[in-house]
């Protein structure tokens, strides 16, 4: 049965609830298309319960997403000018098919190709970056880190510091100095070592006056999968006793829901021991055709991440409670975060639809394969979770409208 739209607020506090909802969404280029497609999915399922006007910032206490996934992060979190999230699930793919071709154009040439790479590694970044910066400051606007519907979390790394910064929602209430501008936060994640220029920005007080300087990179070298940093940021807020977990206690990860979308892997892009001793400085960034330095780094990332959350909640018993779809049979020109022509934009959207009727796998540190994992398809199991999803945001509406001293919130 369908809810009205006055029940379809912005997210009361998990104290009312259950349980802490996250959603993570991975960095990789053009690849970002697969996870836009799964969402989709996901908000449909939501819409069917709750109503047309349901979007995915009403159910999640966090969004949080790395590069591309950080960018798709701030379309579902931002405000629109009636403070409603300033993107559906369903814009996404649009908006990649239509902007990624500017973003990574895609040129013919004598030297294009791996003669080309090799150039453009030893001249500077692949893409000057100017149509991805003006488009994403022509949609976000002067919309600030602390106006999102949700709690955002985007890592960045900053090569000034040599440490990771990462821009969130919890942490800004403490924090103004990293009150950024979403759209800088943006550029910044994106900003891809060898494919994008590195971004500086400053943020600023209400009178003008510099607070703090950023000399950003890609989040990606920090956290590709930003899922663990997500569930961080919610056990900071735990142990400080924040009003909005009073009632969780620190460690009770058996009351996390947590979806982590990748952005898929290429299934026979390895290489031998033999292959990379010959490698130089170029060789890891152009290798066989690709950039072996990046793919290692995040993919090794990705799934440490990945392994880490399902081993401690398999742990806790609330392994039905934890969703990771990633596909890792991704072949030929679909597999580079940048080859953005039409037809490969439209094959990765092929992939998200796929990844759904594929069975619910866990990685397998051994082989680097994904192996299935109980007996539900992707799309069965975000059936479910959206059932999940839709029962907190009930229950906390009906906690939320109860004097706070008898909230009662039992274990899921």
């Amino acid at each position: 049965m369908q809810r009205t739209k006055s029940s379809l607020l912005q997210i009361q506090p998990p104290t009312y609830g259950n349980l802490v909802t996250i959603l993570s969404i991975d960095g990789g280029g053009i690849r970002g298309i697969i996870p836009a497609t799964i969402l989709e999915f996901l908000e449909s399922q939501l819409q069917e319960l709750d109503g047309e006007e349901a979007r995915l910032a009403d159910y999640f206490d966090v969004i949080a997403g790395t590069s591309t996934g950080g960018l798709v992060t701030a379309m579902l979190g931002a405000p629109n000018e009636k403070k409603r999230p300033l993107f559906s699930a369903k814009d996404i793919k649009p908006f990649y098919l239509e902007h990624c071709p500017k973003i990574f154009p895609q040129k013919l040439g004598i030297f294009d190709g791996y003669p080309r790479s090799v150039l453009k590694a030893l001249s500077g970044p692949k893409y000057n970056g100017k149509y991805l910066h003006s488009l994403v400051k022509e949609k976000l606007g002067d919309t600030k880190l602390n106006q999102t519907l949700t709690n955002v979390v985007i890592p960045t790394f900053d090569i000034k510091n040599l440490q990771p910064t990462i821009f969130s929602s919890f942490q800004v209430k403490h924090n103004p100095s990293l009150n950024a501008l979403l759209s800088d936060i943006c550029i910044a994640t994106s900003a891809a070592p060898t494919y994008l220029a590195a971004h500086y920005f400053q943020t600023k007080d209400a009178e003008g006056k510099a607070m703090r300087e950023f000399n950003l990179i890609d989040g990606g070298v920090a956290a590709n999968n930003p899922a663990l940093v997500a569930v961080g940021e919610v056990t900071r807020e735990i142990i400080e006793n924040s009003p909005d977990f009073v009632a969780i206690r620190p460690l009770e990860y058996d009351r996390f829901l947590v979806i982590s979308l990748g952005t898929g892997c290429h299934k026979a892009r390895k290489y031998s021991a033999d292959e990379a001793a010959k490698w130089g400085v170029l060789g890891w960034l152009t290798g066989n055709g690709s950039t072996p330095l990046v793919d290692v780094f995040n993919q090794a990332g990705a799934d440490m991440v990945s392994l880490y959350l399902s081993v401690v909640l398999k742990a806790l018993s609330s392994q039905k409670t934890y969703l990771r779809i990633q596909d890792d049979t991704l072949l030929g020109q679909i597999s580079p975060v940048d080859v953005a022509t039409l037809k490969n934009l439209n094959d990765l959207v092929e992939v998200g639809e796929q990844s759904l009727k594929r069975p619910v796998s866990r990685v397998n540190l051994d082989t680097g394969n994904y192996q299935p994992y109980g007996r539900e398809t992707n799309a069965e199991a975000l059936k479910r979770f959206a059932e999940l999803l839709s029962q907190e945001k009930r229950l906390r509406e009906s906690n939320s409208k109860i004097p706070s001293g008898n909230i009662i919130a039992d274990k899921a």
